[in-house]
């Protein structure tokens, strides 16, 4: 039976930015899960990490959206661990117009002073090894997220005293750690979750450019893979907010030039075009039916305006049959999109047919007594199988209702 995980969605977003008819700038993968990846299913007491500040940066122009200093937290490796990194890029959605980044400005996803000064290290960051087998005495950092265009913005707003500069973040924040000790890592994983999984796949391969050839180096991208997929009214609302995003932030420049040499800006933010280019072993790991896709990009309330899906998309339960072949489709769009990719030996794919979100993060998804699991493996065993080669991982669900180990989320 599916274990349905009921969250208050909205709850302090009452102050957010609604744009396009939904909430992109507030509404983010934690909105879902309470906050970091813990949820009422999560008995133990995790590991709390403490905030750092990268006291380098503003002299490299490297600041969060109001100004402040970018940060991270890292709990240092052990044992066989301590020359071994994983990096997660945090998620949190992002602001494409001007009204929207100022709210961001006074929230942890805009300001370092609004960040928690400790945060729970669940799921893939886990320190246990019952909770994180193969990754649990590395390094583990999570890199905070407050420029809101995944990390691959530059520029900025005089007027608005909003800086755009995702990318020099991501710059700044690497070469603190490398000084710190990543440089003499002997394996590496860059990862993220949502907005942060879009920025692991923009970053893979600069990622792997900071070590020597002889260290093992991987990117891993859970609940990323945004797609340029038509709305419910035979829109693409998505893209619209996208459009918003590249121009506002300046984000073209940082943009893979084997994507921007053929095509605009704005569909080289969307990872269907830029994962063939990716050099470096990259895995996928997402919903089918990813919620917040589901919510944001097909059927938000500017396309829903007589709210027709606003029970399904809040519980896929209540969908109607004719509901539930739009998400099929919608499946379908995202297994052709992988198909090219998917085909490469060192590319890793984990596609189940959940209505879920960020599944690294949570100790319930990533690895626990019920997990979710595709091919007898739960998502940590399949991610691990990949990074140290035990197996291939191509692992796609069926459709729509046959796996019931899914930890769907349902909403109120």
């Amino acid at each position: 039976m599916e274990k349905l995980l009921w969250v208050w969605v909205f709850l302090g977003l009452v102050f957010g930015r609604w744009v396009d008819g939904f909430d992109y700038a507030n509404v983010t993968e934690d909105s879902y899960l309470n906050s970091y990846g813990l949820s009422e299913f999560d008995a133990a007491q995790p590991l709390m990490v403490g905030l750092t500040l990268i006291h380098g940066a503003a002299s490299k122009g490297a600041v969060c959206l109001d100004g402040t200093l970018p940060g991270y937290h890292w709990h240092r490796g052990f044992g066989s661990g301590t020359h071994s990194w994983v990096i997660q890029l945090e998620g949190g959605g992002w602001c494409n117009d001007r009204r929207s980044c100022v709210y961001r400005k006074k929230t942890r996803h805009g300001s370092s002073n609004y960040m928690e000064k400790e945060i729970p290290f669940t799921g893939i960051l886990s320190n246990k090894p019952e909770e994180n087998p193969d990754f649990f005495n590395w390094n583990r950092v999570k890199v905070r997220y407050c420029d809101s265009a995944s990390f691959v913005g530059e520029g900025q707003d005089e007027a608005s005293l909003l800086y755009f500069r995702g990318q020099r973040i991501w710059s700044a924040a690497m070469e603190e750690l490398m000084a710190n000790g990543m440089r003499s890592a002997s394996q590496a994983l860059l990862s993220g979750c949502s907005a942060g999984g879009l920025a692991s796949i923009l970053h893979c391969d600069e990622f792997r450019d900071l070590f020597p050839r002889s260290t093992k180096v991987k990117c891993l991208s859970d609940a990323g893979f945004f797609l340029d997929a038509m709305d419910v009214s035979g829109g693409r609302c998505l893209r619209r907010f996208f459009e918003g995003v590249v121009s506002l932030q300046g984000v073209a420049k940082n943009l893979p030039r084997l994507c921007t040499n053929h095509l605009d800006p704005t569909s080289c933010f969307f990872p269907q075009n830029i994962i063939a280019n990716v050099k470096t072993p990259l895995f996928l790991l997402n919903a089918a039916y990813d919620s917040w896709q589901v919510q944001a990009s097909l059927a938000p309330p500017s396309v829903d305006p007589h709210n027709v899906w606003h029970d399904c998309k809040m519980n896929h339960a209540r969908c109607s049959a004719s509901q539930i072949q739009f998400f099929q489709g919608f499946r379908n769009q995202m297994l052709n999109a992988v198909r090219g990719f998917s085909s490469s030996r060192q590319n890793g794919l984990f596609i189940n047919s959940c209505f879920a979100h960020c599944q690294s993060e949570r100790q319930d998804t990533w690895f626990a007594d019920d997990s979710p699991v595709l091919g007898n493996k739960p998502v940590a065993i399949a991610v691990g199988d990949w990074y140290f080669d035990r197996s291939g991982v191509k692992l796609v669900d069926c459709a729509y209702p046959c796996d019931n180990s899914c930890h769907n989320l349902v909403f109120q």
